[in-house]
């Protein structure tokens, strides 16, 4: 029988590489996000084997609804949705209270509730020897991103993700936290490494250069395999040996 997997987040940069890298593990691959044009052509592009299937994934009413649309069994599912809502790092004055809150909710809804959502509504359909692998970020050790909601919020899916790695290892399905480095995953990130911004987390790798969404892919499709079955609750970092 073949395999589905579901990537949110899937229609470009690791979200999209994920997907190449399970269709050539001979997956059926649902890919979701919020921009239904963009998931489309990738899905074109990818082959009929994708599937896209546009929705907001922090709104539990619009989860609800593509619950129903989505298969069945779910044999990998792959939470990558989130990023920095506020991309430069930047937030209001710490004195406008309502607006510092409205900040910090929209980096938690968009990184950790997307993925306690979507897992709650698809975790009864995948079975004995199924994946969940949480994307997570170097950002929740760090790099400035703590004072913001982003590295809180991204730091928040760990305790979670080991604990749900407890809770389903009898039914033998695992549950794995994958942490990029910085990564040239859209344009945003390409702007953020031309300005020089990104000089110092290059630096402090060990392999003084940029993540690639090939390398935090590879790292999801092993942990998708049936190789990986005894690695569960795991924390892996994908950054070439950044520790802030």
């Amino acid at each position: 029988m073949d395999k589905t997997a579901v990537v949110t987040g899937g229609g470009y940069g690791i979200g999209r590489a994920i997907a190449e890298h399970l269709l050539a593990q001979h997956m059926n691959v649902v890919i979701t996000g919020r921009r239904t044009e963009i998931l489309e052509r990738t899905a074109a592009e990818l082959g009929p084997r994708v599937r896209p299937l546009g929705f907001d994934a922090s709104d539990p009413d619009a989860v609800t609804r593509a619950a129903t649309r989505l298969p069945e069994r779910i044999d990998v599912l792959v939470n990558n949705a989130g990023g920095a809502t506020e991309y430069d790092y930047s937030m209001p004055p710490r004195d406008q209270l309502k607006l510092l809150r409205e900040a910090w909710l929209r980096n938690i809804e968009a990184n950790l509730m997307t993925t306690v959502l979507m897992t709650a509504a698809l975790e009864p359909r995948i079975p004995a020897g199924g994946r969940i692998v949480v994307i997570g970020s170097i950002a929740a050790r760090g790099f400035k991103a703590s004072l913001h909601g982003y590295g809180p919020a991204k730091a928040a899916l760990e305790p979670w993700a080991i604990d749900l790695a407890r809770e389903l290892g009898p039914r033998e399905v695992t549950v794995n936290v994958v942490c990029p480095g910085f990564t040239i995953s859209n344009d945003r990130a390409r702007e953020f490494l031309d300005s020089g911004a990104a000089a110092p987390m290059i630096d402090a790798s060990a392999t003084r250069r940029v993540t690639s969404v090939e390398d935090v892919a590879a790292t999801v499709a092993f942990l998708a395999s049936p190789a990986a079955s005894q690695v569960t609750g795991q924390v892996i970092h994908v950054n070439g040996g950044i520790y802030p």
